[in-house]
């Protein structure tokens, strides 16, 4: 399977398999259950801590833009985070591969029999304004929340929304994944021009083609419960990597974009 092209230098074999070891060892399994079970497979041990390392990197290289550093010092430090997330991406997609995570094995959604509507091209206009993925909503479960409802915690943000309600892509970026067949049932994988990516889980149609660009306020699909749900919902996750174990907290994530969802 040919793997997507990173820009960045490639990080040494031996540190990638270093990091798969560790991260394969400390990987945990999906709970079943009720609503958003389908994120149980939080960042663990390693994985977490390195996903950690990564937004102090991203931090930084924001703190010296913003003071106005030499040139030359923001770009080692944006070298040092695309490293980070290289060798993060490289030990993720080889464990999810073996687990036959659908973004990994089968990110066209071939073998799922993903079920799909009429893709609605981009209009072509630029729109940089961010939004929330769906109108309508109640948020229930959060980032990191812990219960009886999963083995670990939680990775995304859920919207509680009615089956059918039209999702949007949040930003502007590039369809990395449009698939199904595991616990987030239909979803699609968006990445953004800032390298990181949003997920979009538990459709019920996909709308959306991978390598299609799309724009702000894009629609990507309609909202369901498929996968491991007791209930129509939209689950929303931001990641470092396209693989599960990079998330991060989506609502901070989505206030840097000058959004605010909720209350």
């Amino acid at each position: 399977m040919r793997r997507e092209h990173r820009t960045y230098r490639r990080v040494p074999r031996t540190v990638a398999v270093t990091a798969l070891s560790v991260i394969l060892a400390a990987a945990p399994v999906v709970a079943g259950g009720p609503a958003g079970a389908a994120g149980a497979v939080g960042a663990a041990g390693p994985a977490a801590r390195t996903v950690g390392e990564h937004e102090r990197a991203r931090e930084r290289v924001d703190r010296l833009r913003e003071s106005g550093a030499p040139k030359e010092k923001v770009r080692a430090a944006e070298r040092r985070r695309k490293e980070i997330r290289a060798r993060l991406w490289d030990a993720l997609w080889a464990v999810q591969r073996h687990r036959g995570d659908p973004v990994a094995v089968d990110r066209y959604g071939r073998a799922g029999h993903c079920p799909t509507g009429r893709s609605r091209p981009s209009s072509g206009r630029s729109d940089a304004s961010w939004r929330a993925p769906v109108r309508g909503y109640r948020l229930t479960a959060g980032y990191a929340e812990k219960g009886g409802r999963w083995k670990h915690r939680h990775t995304g943000q859920d919207f509680a929304v009615n089956s059918g309600t039209p999702v949007h892509a949040v930003g502007p970026g590039t369809v990395r994944a449009a698939t199904c067949g595991d616990g987030f049932g239909n979803q699609v994988l968006v990445r953004h021009r800032d390298g990181y990516f949003t997920q979009y889980a538990h459709l019920s149609r996909i709308d959306v083609r991978v390598g299609r660009r799309v724009r702000a306020g894009q629609r990507l699909g309609l909202s369901g419960a498929t996968g491991n749900v007791t209930g129509p919902h939209l689950h929303f996750e931001v990641r470092v990597t396209p693989y599960l174990g990079s998330s991060v907290a989506p609502l901070p994530w989505l206030r840097r974009k000058d959004v605010r969802v909720g209350g």
